[in-house]
C-alpha cells in the first residue's frame, strides 16, 4: 500500500521519477515555462508580484487582476478592458493578444473577419482568430490559475515561433468569467489550509464543489451561452459575438479521479444543427494534445462522456455560431495536492497542463488556419442556403398583456445576433392574430439561421436519449410567447429592424379616486411590493373587471391592483410619485381610476369579495442540508434582483430555533433530502393555526404533499405478486436503459385556471412548463378546485420524454394549491423560476408569494 505521508514529502521525486512533469519545486515560473524557449527578464513573474508561485497558494481575484493588468499594460502585444462587472462588483477582463502590428490595425482586422463570412464578399486572408474561456466555474480552479502562465508566456516569450504565432492569430482570453465563484473557492482553500499540506481527499480544504462552481446567486454560468440572464454572460457574450472567433476553448475540471479530457465529445450525442466537419477539424486541433500529452506519458481521453447537444454550454454554442467549440476537463486538486487511486494530483501539476493545451489548442488551429476559416465561411453560407430552403420562412411573436416580457426576448435574440423586424400588418397565423405594434417577425433568411432554429425548435425524437444536460429548451415556450411558424414572409408584412425598447411607461394623470396597476405585466410584481413596503394600502381583483380610466372604459384581469386614497395614511401626493417611478422604473402601465363604479355585472372598485387587499410578504428561502442550491439560488435571484423582494435565506438544518411569527412565507426547492426532519410539526402549526403559506417545487412538492395531506402512494407502489419478471438486458446497454424514462429537461404544456390566485394576471388557459423530474402529484380527491394547472392529455412540446412518462403524467396535477388550516401549501411539481429562464411561469411562483393566502376553502360536498 502506498504511504500517502511518504509520498507528499517527496512529491519532487515522485515527479522526476515518473518524467511526467518538470521538478515542482524548482523556481514557480521555471515549472511553466516551455522548453527551449527563451523569456523577457523584463517581464515580471508572477512570484515577483504575488509573492509565491502559480500553483502554491490560491490567487485571489484583485491579485489575478492587478497582475495581469500589469503584464498588458507593460507590453505591446496584449491589450486589457474590464468588460463587465460581476454580481459582487468583480471586473471581468478581456485580453487582447496578437503582434504590435496587427494591434495598429486591430479594429480593421477585426471588421475584415467579419465581413468575410458574408458569403457575397470576397474570402478574407486575416488572422485566426482564437477565444480562450477561463474559469466559468469557480471551484474549477487550474483552469483560472493556467490564464497566469498563459498571459506571462504570451508577453515574455521570445524568438521566432513565438512572433511567427502572433501575427498569424488574435487570442482573445477571458479571465476569470466567474470571479464571484473563484473568490469564494479561495476563501474556502485558505480557511482550511494548514502549513503543512493535507492530501487526504476527506479533509475540507478539498471539499468545495457546488458553491464555489456557481456565482453569486448559485447559477452554473455555463449554462448561461444561450439563457443570458446574469450580468457575467452577458459581458462575455457581447464580446464573443463582436469578434465571432474560429476556434473556443472551455477549460475546466472534474472529479480527482478523472485523467484529462479533451474534445471531440460523445459522436451520438451531437446536436444534429451541428456540421460533421466541425468533428473533423476538432480532432485535427486535438493531435497537438495528443502530442504533448504523449510526450510526458499523461493520461487522457476524447470521444467519450461528454455531448455536445445542449447549445447553451461554452463547448457547444459556439458549434451552432460557426465556431469549432473544445471542452478540456481535468481531475482536480481544489485544495493544491490531494490522493487519488493513480497517485497525487497536484493543482501545480494541473494548471500547467491547461496552461499547454491553450498553447496546442493555438498550434492546431494555426495547423490547419485556412481550413478553419474556410469552414466558418462556409458554415454561414449554408445557414443561408438552408433557409432559403427551409419550408418556414421565419416567425412571428408576440406577449399578450406584457410587452416587458416579449422586450426581454427581443434582448435576448440581440444577444445572439439575431435581426428581428417590426410586424407592419395584421398577421393570422398559428390560429392566432398578431397586430402591428405589439408583434415581431424572426425571418429565417439571415446569418443567424442555425441559432434560430436551435432557439426556436421543438425537437421530440432522439437518435439517442442519454442527456448530460436539459433535452428541450425552446426559448418562445420558455417565454411564454404567443408565437407561430410563418411559411412565407410577403412584401408589406415585415416593416423595419427593431431593437429591445426602455421599459418605462408614462406617468398617469393625477387622479382624484386612485391608480389602476395592470397585473399582467412582468413586474407587476416588484411595483406591488414597492407599494406594500411603503404601507400604502391597495386592493386586489379577484375576477375580471371593467373600470372607468384616464383612457376610457378599460378591461382587466384579476389580479389588478387597485390603490385607493381612502384609508391611506399616505398623502395623494406621494402615491403619484410612487405610481410615477412604477410606470418609469418597473415599466409597468399605471391608470387613473375616474370612478369606484364599474360598468356591468363587474364587481365596483369598493366590493369586499371583488377586490381582497394583500399584506407585505416576509418570505423565508430553505437551502442546503439536500436542497439543490440552484433551484434555491432561483427562487433568491427572481425575488431579490429581479422583484427587489427581500428574502431570508437559512440553511434547512438550522430552521429549528426561528421566531415563525415573523414570516409569512416559507419556499422548499427539490433536491435529494427535503424533509423538515423534526421542524416539520412547527412548520405545520405556523402554517394550520398561524397563516403560513408553504411554496414547495419538484421533491419538495411531493414530501410536502405527503406531510400535509397523507401519502397515497403506498398501496399503489406495494409489488403485485403477479408482475411478470424482469427481462434480461445487456450490461452494455445499461446506460441507455437506465435513461430511458428519465425526464431531461422537457417542456410540457400544460392548461392554467386563470381565474384561480395562482393564475393571476395570464391571458391564455396555454402555459408551457419545464419539468426535470418524474415525480407526480396527487389529485386531491376532496377539493376540485385546488389543481391550478394540470398538463395536458398530450403534454409533450418539447425535449425528450418516453412514452410511459407521457402517459404517466398527461392529465395529472402540475400545481396544486390548498388551504391547510390557517395557511396555505402550494406544490409546483416543476421548477417555475428555472435558469432564471422560465419567465411564463415565474408568474405562477409569485402570485403564491402575494396572493396565496386569498384563496377560500370549499364548502360543498365534493
Amino acid at each position: 500500500m502506498l504511504n500517502w505521508k511518504a509520498a507528499a514529502a517527496g512529491v519532487t521525486s515522485l515527479f522526476l521519477v515518473l518524467n511526467t512533469a518538470p521538478d515542482t519545486h524548482a523556481e514557480p515560473i521555471d515549472f511553466y515555462q516551455v522548453d527551449g524557449v527563451e523569456y523577457d527578464a523584463s517581464i515580471p513573474a508572477p512570484e515577483d508580484r504575488l509573492g509565491f508561485g502559480v500553483g502554491e497558494h490560491p490567487i485571489r481575484h484583485d491579485q489575478l487582476v492587478s497582475y495581469m493588468t500589469e503584464i498588458a499594460n507593460g507590453s505591446d502585444r496584449i491589450s486589457v478592458e474590464t468588460i463587465g462587472y460581476s454580481h459582487q462588483r468583480r471586473p471581468i477582463l478581456f485580453f487582447t493578444i496578437t503582434s504590435p502590428e496587427n494591434h495598429a490595425r486591430i479594429d480593421e482586422i477585426r471588421e475584415s473577419h467579419l465581413a468575410q463570412l458574408d458569403p457575397s464578399q470576397p474570402a478574407g486572408d486575416g488572422p485566426a482568430v482564437i477565444w480562450i474561456n477561463y474559469g466559468v466555474h469557480g471551484a474549477e480552479s487550474s483552469g483560472m490559475d493556467a490564464a497566469i502562465p498563459a498571459l506571462y508566456h504570451f508577453a515574455a516569450a521570445q524568438g521566432a515561433e513565438i512572433e511567427q504565432t502572433l501575427d498569424d492569430a488574435v487570442i482573445l482570453m477571458t479571465a476569470v468569467f466567474n470571479p464571484d465563484g473563484h473568490s469564494r473557492r479561495v476563501n474556502h482553500v485558505e480557511m482550511f489550509a494548514g502549513s503543512a499540506r493535507v492530501t487526504n481527499p476527506a479533509h475540507e480544504q478539498h471539499n468545495l464543489w457546488t458553491q464555489a462552481r456557481v456565482n453569486h446567486y448559485w447559477f452554473d454560468l455555463n449554462r448561461q451561452w444561450l439563457l443570458q440572464t446574469q450580468p457575467e454572460s452577458q459581458a462575455w457574450l457581447t464580446q464573443w459575438h463582436r469578434w465571432k472567433p474560429q476556434v473556443s476553448a472551455d477549460f475546466h475540471e472534474m472529479g480527482t479521479e478523472s485523467t484529462y479530457y479533451f474534445h471531440p465529445g460523445e459522436p451520438l450525442r451531437r446536436n444534429p444543427l451541428i456540421p460533421e466537419r466541425a468533428r473533423d477539424l476538432t480532432i485535427g486541433i486535438a493531435q497537438r494534445h495528443i502530442e504533448f500529452l504523449d510526450s510526458e506519458g499523461r493520461l487522457y481521453t476524447s470521444e467519450e462522456g461528454f455531448d455536445n447537444f445542449y447549445v447553451g454550454k461554452g463547448s457547444t454554442y459556439p458549434q451552432v455560431n460557426g465556431s469549432l467549440g473544445i471542452l478540456f476537463e481535468i481531475g482536480a486538486a481544489r485544495g493544491g495536492l490531494i490522493e487519488a487511486e493513480r497517485g497525487l494530483v497536484s493543482h501545480s501539476d494541473n494548471v500547467r497542463t491547461q496552461f499547454r493545451t491553450t498553447l496546442t489548442t493555438v498550434q492546431g488551429a494555426l495547423d490547419q488556419r485556412d481550413e478553419i476559416a474556410a469552414y466558418q465561411r462556409q458554415f454561414f453560407a449554408d445557414a443561408l442556403a438552408a433557409a432559403s430552403a427551409d419550408n418556414t420562412s421565419g416567425y412571428v411573436i408576440a406577449a399578450d398583456g406584457d410587452p416587458v416580457r416579449l422586450n426581454y426576448f427581443l434582448d435576448l435574440l440581440e444577444r445572439h445576433d439575431i435581426r428581428f423586424y417590426e410586424a407592419a400588418r395584421d398577421i393570422r397565423a398559428g390560429g392566432r392574430n398578431f397586430a402591428p405594434g405589439e408583434a415581431f417577425i424572426v425571418p429565417l433568411e439571415q446569418p443567424q439561421y442555425t441559432m434560430i432554429r436551435s432557439m426556436f425548435d421543438r425537437p421530440t425524437e432522439f437518435a439517442e436519449n442519454v442527456f448530460y444536460d436539459v433535452s428541450g429548451w425552446t426559448m418562445p415556450l420558455a417565454y411564454d410567447l404567443d408565437y407561430a411558424e410563418l411559411s412565407n414572409i410577403p412584401r408589406g408584412m415585415m416593416g423595419e429592424e427593431a431593437q429591445s425598447q426602455p421599459l418605462a411607461q408614462p406617468a398617469p394623470p393625477v387622479s382624484s379616486y386612485g391608480y389602476i396597476v395592470r397585473w399582467s405585466d412582468y413586474y407587476a410584481p416588484r411595483a406591488l411590493y414597492r407599494l406594500l413596503d411603503a404601507d400604502v394600502r391597495v386592493r386586489v381583483a379577484t375576477q375580471a373587471v371593467t373600470i372607468h380610466t384616464h383612457q376610457g372604459l378599460m378591461d382587466f384581469t384579476p389580479g389588478t391592483v387597485f390603490i385607493p386614497f381612502m384609508g391611506q395614511e399616505i398623502s395623494r401626493e406621494a402615491i403619484h410619485e410612487m405610481v410615477s417611478d412604477i410606470a418609469a422604473e418597473d415599466g409597468v402601465p399605471v391608470f387613473s381610476a375616474l370612478s369606484g363604479s364599474t360598468p356591468g355585472n363587474t364587481p365596483d372598485l369598493g366590493d369586499g369579495a371583488g377586490f381582497r387587499s394583500v399584506d407585505r410578504p416576509e418570505v423565508l428561502v430553505l437551502f442546503d442540508d439536500g436542497l439543490s442550491l440552484n433551484d434555491a439560488g432561483e427562487v433568491w435571484h427572481q425575488l431579490d434582483h429581479r422583484m427587489h423582494i427581500p428574502v431570508t435565506l437559512r440553511r434547512k438544518d438550522q430552521i429549528g430555533s426561528l421566531d415563525w411569527s415573523r414570516y409569512t412565507h416559507l419556499v422548499i426547492v427539490g433536491g435529494g433530502r427535503t424533509s423538515l426532519g423534526d421542524a416539520q410539526e412547527r412548520v405545520e402549526q405556523w402554517v394550520r393555526e398561524e397563516g403560513g403559506i408553504v411554496i414547495a417545487t419538484r421533491q419538495a412538492a411531493r414530501t410536502m404533499q405527503n406531510a400535509f395531506f397523507g401519502d397515497d402512494e403506498a398501496e399503489a407502489n406495494s409489488s403485485d405478486e403477479n408482475d411478470a419478471p424482469v427481462e434480461r438486458r445487456d450490461y452494455s446497454s445499461m446506460r441507455i436503459n437506465d435513461a430511458e424514462h428519465v425526464i431531461g429537461g422537457t417542456i410540457f404544456a400544460g392548461d392554467l385556471d386563470t381565474s384561480h390566485p395562482i393564475g393571476f394576471g395570464y391571458m391564455d388557459r396555454f402555459i408551457p412548463l419545464h419539468r426535470n423530474t418524474t415525480i407526480v402529484l396527487d389529485r386531491p380527491d376532496n377539493d376540485p378546485f385546488a389543481v391550478v394547472v394540470e398538463y395536458t392529455e398530450e403534454p409533450l412540446l418539447s425535449g425528450y420524454a418516453s412514452q410511459r412518462r407521457l402517459d404517466e403524467i398527461a392529465g395529472t396535477p402540475a400545481v396544486v394549491a390548498r388551504r391547510a388550516g390557517a395557511g396555505s401549501v402550494i406544490l409546483f411539481v416543476d421548477n417555475p423560476n428555472f435558469r432564471a429562464t422560465f419567465r411564463g411561469t415565474e408568474k405562477m411562483f409569485l402570485n403564491a408569494i402575494f396572493f396565496g393566502g386569498l384563496m377560500d376553502r370549499p364548502r360543498g360536498d365534493y
